[in-house]
């Protein structure tokens, strides 16, 4: 029982910290001319995201998880925050552009052109099976993966439209003319 709320405890205060992250990187964002695309999406995401925690939190909080894929879950947080540091203030939960600007080939974009979704399918399959929770891995697999068609579909069409446009003019930030 411990080890499960000691689990599920961490993945809730790290995407809650993630939040909060994204919100300081959105505004960074704007600062610097960059625009939202496909914001009907991200509801659908958090809804997919906060019921999965809930429906963890309420089936598992009381059982022994599977210490070996709780390994590898825990493996792959260095290249979750890997991806974080590679997009630095660029990274965010929502799909922002700032037109204009080059993609990002460096860190794991060099191997992936979507290094944190790749993470996430693991994520929200492998917390589930350490508990025996086969039915919520396979019906969250499910549904993020139809979430990550449209996302990717969304990002791909807006990244490539940033990349045409040309940049933004910046806002006067007193930092010279």
């Amino acid at each position: 029982m411990r080890d499960a709320i000691l689990l599920l405890g961490f993945v809730t205060l790290q995407r809650l910290f993630e939040l909060l992250l994204s919100r300081r990187n959105e505004a960074r964002l704007k600062l610097r001319g960059a625009v939202e695309a496909g914001a009907k999406h991200y509801p659908v995401m958090v809804l997919l995201h906060v019921a999965w925690l809930a429906v963890l939190w309420l089936l598992a909080w009381d059982q022994q998880p599977n210490l070996l894929l709780i390994a590898v879950f825990l493996a792959l947080q260095p290249l979750r925050y890997w991806v974080i540091a590679t997009l630095g203030d660029r990274w965010t939960t929502r799909v922002f552009v700032i037109p204009g600007a080059s993609l990002i080939r460096t860190g794991p974009y060099r191997f992936f052109s979507h290094p944190n979704y790749l993470i996430v399918i693991l994520e929200i399959a492998l917390v589930p099976l350490a508990f025996g929770l086969i039915w919520v891995a396979v019906a969250f697999s499910v549904l993020n993966a139809a979430l990550l068609v449209w996302r990717i579909r969304i990002e791909q069409q807006a990244l490539t439209e940033a990349a045409a446009a040309p940049p933004p003019a910046l806002a006067n930030t007193g930092q010279g003319g």
